[in-house]
């Protein structure tokens, strides 16, 4: 290649070199300078101010629609319910009452051997009765029944006869029956009808052939076996436990 043709070419290098760094340049320098608008900042609200109030109360209901003069007019009063008629009650009748006469009560004279309300016995009069621990002194098919032993063990067992026994007793053997029962008038249900009961249901209970046992005198029963312990007699004479069913008195009644 010649000389001329190198030193063009290398020419045209250089000013298209200037050209493109000329245009560089200048676009670096235009995003420079070049500034973007500014936006102006809003405009603040006007406040506007609120007042709090109570809420308002509730309407009053509409009143209510007046009943027509002709409704009422066609509607009739409700009439009252008829009062039953009560007739007056029939008068009492008054039945006379016949007063019974009162008895003619014989007074039966109180035994000489009498202390405290009951008829006691002496030591020499149960000086021979029989016993339960001597034997019952029966006789005949229910000799070997020992009544008398029978009835002692029962009125030990009775609480409420050993109770009246002890505030009746006051040394002497108390006569329970001697034909009759023997009861002290202030004694009606109480008392030693305690032990009358006692006595009536255990020999109730015993058998026919203890029953029908023939007795002779009296029959002593003590209600323990300690000292000075109360005992109450039964009989008189000839006579059987029975008899003490079919006793028909309420008793003896013995005054002081």
């Amino acid at each position: 290649m010649a000389p001329s043709s190198r030193h063009l070419d290398r020419r045209r290098r250089l000013i298209t070199g200037a050209l493109s760094g000329a245009i560089h340049v200048a676009l670096l320098a235009a995003l420079v300078t070049i500034r973007p608008a500014v936006t102006p900042a809003p405009a603040a609200p006007e406040l506007i101010p609120v007042i709090l109030a109570p809420p308002l109360p509730d309407p009053p209901p509409p009143p209510e629609p007046e009943p027509r003069a002709e409704e009422a007019k066609s509607t009739p009063p409700k009439k009252a319910p008829p009062v039953p008629r009560r007739d007056p009650p029939p008068p009492k009748r008054v039945v006379a009452r016949v007063t019974p006469a009162p008895p003619t009560v014989v007074p039966v004279p109180a035994a000489a051997k009498a202390a405290y309300g009951f008829t006691e016995a002496s030591d020499g009069d149960v000086a021979g009765a029989s016993t339960a621990e001597g034997g019952g002194g029966g006789s005949g098919s229910g000799a070997g029944c020992d009544m008398t032993r029978r009835l002692q063990a029962a009125l030990r067992k009775d609480r409420q006869a050993q109770a009246a026994m002890s505030q009746a007793h006051r040394g002497r053997p108390i006569m329970m029956w001697n034909g009759d029962w023997v009861r002290h008038p202030s004694q009606e249900g109480a008392g030693l009808a305690a032990v009358r009961e006692a006595i009536l249901w255990e020999v109730g209970f015993a058998p026919e052939a203890c029953k029908t046992e023939t007795q002779r005198g009296m029959v002593l029963i003590s209600m323990n076996d300690g000292p000075g312990a109360a005992r109450l007699v039964v009989g008189s004479g000839a006579w059987r436990w029975q008899d003490l069913l079919f006793t028909r008195g309420q008793g003896r009644r013995v005054r002081n």
